[in-house]
């Protein structure tokens, strides 16, 4: 636990000293949190397929498998719980497109859908600001 402890705190000061060149700051904290969460994901043993799936309609984060199952990951962040924080944000409207992005995927990418894969879709919510950011990852989210 120590290991993983002080790798996400090496991983976490990266991040707090990453800028992406000429973005607005939203966008520079929305890159350096989806970064934080592939970390994350990819220590808890997770391999990426795919960034930034897009289709008409819709739109998921990051596609991942772990193990023999697809894992589609929407990525969200609120400094603040003011309004239900992170999580709260991924409302039915949210959820109806990231599964059209799902449908979509696999229509488009066969060799992923085959009948031993399951498939899920998680949230990663992320909370709070540089270098202290908290991370909720909710697995099979909806």
């Amino acid at each position: 636990m120590t290991d993983m402890m002080s790798m996400m705190d090496m991983i976490r000061n990266a991040l707090a000293k990453w800028r992406a060149p000429k973005l607005a700051p939203h966008l520079r904290r929305g890159a350096a949190v989806e970064k934080l969460a592939l970390a994350h994901l990819r220590a808890h043993g997770l391999r990426l397929l795919r960034r930034n799936y897009r289709c008409p309609g819709g739109e998921v984060d990051m596609v991942m498998r772990e193990r023999g199952e697809l894992v589609f990951v929407e990525v969200r962040y609120r400094n603040s719980e003011a309004f239900g924080g992170a999580a709260r944000s991924v409302d039915a409207g949210k959820r109806r497109r990231l599964r059209l992005a799902g449908e979509s995927f696999l229509q488009r990418h066969p060799r992923h859908a085959h009948a031993n894969c399951g498939c899920r879709f998680d949230v990663v919510a992320v909370g709070g600001d540089a270098p202290n950011y908290r991370i909720d990852w909710i697995r099979d989210a909806f």
